[in-house]
């Protein structure tokens, strides 16, 4: 299993910019396709963006689409998520989680505890 700790969480003014972090630790992270959730109060948690197991292809939820980037980096065991021109709608906490890409994102049951987002308007 792979154990996943998410960073880069805070406070920023709409229209900024976060940069967001998942250290992984444990074997065989190079064999994960990784992920990115979000779960904002009172609201279900809704897929954010993917990344296959090489970061060969990435796929991106409707609402973050041309704003938000997935990549990664596996020399340090690490998955980042860029997230430009945020909104305040972009407010929840951002979970990290190690799955299955393949066409589409297969969630796995390895999840960092999240790191909290607050945009202010």
């Amino acid at each position: 299993q792979v154990q996943l700790v998410e960073s880069g969480g805070g406070l920023v003014q709409a229209g900024g910019s976060l940069r967001l972090s998942c250290a992984a630790s444990g074997r065989g992270f190079n064999s994960y396709g990784m992920g990115w959730f979000r779960q904002a109060p009172g609201k279900e948690r809704e897929f954010v963006a993917a990344i296959t197991w090489n970061g060969a292809s990435t796929y991106y939820g409707d609402s973050v689409k041309g704003r938000f980037t997935i990549s990664r980096d596996n020399a340090k065991n690490t998955v980042y998520l860029q997230m430009d021109s945020l909104k305040p709608e972009d407010t929840a906490v951002y979970y990290c989680n190690a799955g299955l890409y393949s066409g589409t994102y297969y969630p796995g049951a390895s999840w960092g505890l999240g790191t909290r987002v607050t945009v202010s308007s």
